[in-house]
């Protein structure tokens, strides 16, 4: 008799009400059956929360359960911060977006800033921030709650239209600034005012105003003269990190610097030669870092010392049978040391791709901590700033680190005679608690025979 009735009221079952009047009130069951059709049907498909009910073997009726709150809360969605490497354990979080805004999906809303990198936190759909639930520069873990999104489908695309409509809108208030041709008329009433207001009027504007904006005009070309001022801003965590673990190096290793120079004759001629080819072959530009990364893991497989880290805890010195080079970085943000790994089996190819794909990471803030996790040794480029001559300062836990510097002209005496040649100072900074200054020299030498001839790395010499 009764094919499909929906009761919306929530969670409320009807099938004992039903059965009831199906059994008890067999006399005036028809009454029942019109007042209960009074109610709305359900018209549409049976859904899976939906039961049907058999009453005398013959009739049915199904009853479909209502969860009035569900798509609220799913509409709502809590955002948490995502999992650090094993190194790291928090972060601070700097907002770029706040309550109320729309974001697109993978838009990014903050980042956390960590002690060797930032990582990005993208909205994980489109919606509007509904509620920040870290303040700017607060601490997080790995899985804080961060904020809560909620979400919307075409509704943020149809406000944005709105937001345009309303713009072309407020344009129209300008006629009101037709209003200035009136203004015309009061030029031409404003010469009798100023015999009204006397002297006794104008004396105090003036002297309260000229003082007021001379001074002020005097003292923008004064302030860029001798200024005096001073500003403050919080060191943000990757330059607290960067100099604790600079101060840790200079209080735990003994450090020494020895110095040499590499006559750069040979390898600019053979980049001048072949970088056109290169190009056209790999699509990558010939520099001279890939020359002393690979004279590095070259001189390195040669003194294994150089290679090697003390084991503070346990007392021990760990020689390593790979090469993993770090590459110092500048970013805005600070100095950054991406990892290129396994030198030992690359050639130049090789070392030049894996630079220029972390140098890009690095500009634009995309290196990950596993990039720059572990390292074996590291070289420090300071010459593309026209450094001349510097002592870099080891990266722990590493024991040596290498400083390139500038490339420049200077009179050398070459088979007897005086020359021209551009030469460039280079300095390792080396842990003289493991390794001596024997094996120091030598490694250096051993990179400046490698870039000053590249034949060396074929002949294995």
């Amino acid at each position: 008799m009764l094919d499909q009735i929906v009761l919306c009221l929530g969670h409320w079952k009807i099938f004992q009400f039903k059965c009831f009047l199906e059994t008890y009130i067999t006399g005036t069951k028809n009454i029942i059956g019109e007042y209960l059709n009074s109610f709305s049907r359900c018209q549409g498909p049976v859904y899976a929360n939906s039961r049907k009910h058999l009453v005398n073997g013959s009739r049915g009726f199904t009853v479909r359960y209502f969860r009035t709150t569900a798509a609220c809360r799913e509409d709502v969605v809590t955002v948490n911060t995502p999992a650090f490497a094993e190194s790291v354990t928090e972060g601070d979080v700097r907002w770029e977006k706040a309550v109320g805004d729309t974001v697109a999906e993978d838009e990014v809303v903050c980042e956390i800033e960590t002690d060797k990198t930032s990582v990005q936190v993208p909205a994980p759909t489109a919606g509007v921030i509904e509620a920040l639930l870290v303040p700017d520069g607060g601490k997080v873990e790995g899985g804080t709650p961060l904020f809560k999104l909620r979400k919307s489908g075409a509704a943020p695309a149809k406000a944005k239209p709105v937001a345009a409509a309303a713009a072309p809108s407020a344009p129209e208030p300008a006629p009101p600034a037709a209003a200035p041709p009136p203004a015309a008329p009061i030029p031409t009433t404003m010469p009798p005012v100023p015999p009204v207001s006397t002297l006794p009027i104008d004396a105090k504007p003036v002297s309260a105003v000229k003082p007021s904006a001379a001074p002020v005009a005097a003292a923008d070309p004064g302030a860029s003269k001798g200024a005096r001022s001073e500003q403050r801003v919080k060191m943000n965590r990757m330059r607290q990190r960067i100099a604790q673990r600079l101060k840790e190096a200079q209080n735990t290793c003994a450090m020494l610097t020895t110095f040499n120079e590499i006559d750069m004759s040979n390898i600019q001629e053979m980049r001048a030669r072949h970088k056109e080819t290169f190009l056209k072959k790999h699509n990558l530009k010939l520099g001279f870092m890939s020359a002393f990364v690979k004279a590095a893991a070259f001189a390195l497989q040669d003194q294994p010392s150089v290679n090697a880290v003390i084991d503070d805890t346990t007392k021990e010195i760990v020689y390593r049978e790979y090469v993993d080079i770090s590459v110092a970085v500048a970013t805005p943000r600070g100095l950054v040391v991406p990892v290129i790994r396994n030198v030992q089996t690359m050639n130049f190819t090789d070392i030049e791709r894996s630079i220029n794909e972390l140098g890009e990471k690095a500009r634009k803030n995309e290196l990950a901590i596993e990039d720059m996790d572990g390292g074996t040794f590291t070289i420090s480029n300071g010459g593309v700033f026209g450094s001349l001559f510097g002592t870099p300062i080891i990266n722990p836990p590493q024991s040596a680190i290498l400083g390139m510097h500038g490339i420049f002209d200077r009179p050398v005496a070459v088979g007897g005679k005086v020359e021209v040649r551009p030469m460039m100072y280079v300095a390792l900074t080396y842990d003289h608690r493991l390794i001596d200054g024997r094996e120091a020299v030598t490694f250096l030498r051993k990179i400046k025979a490698v870039v000053e001839d590249p034949r060396v790395l074929l002949l294995d010499l």
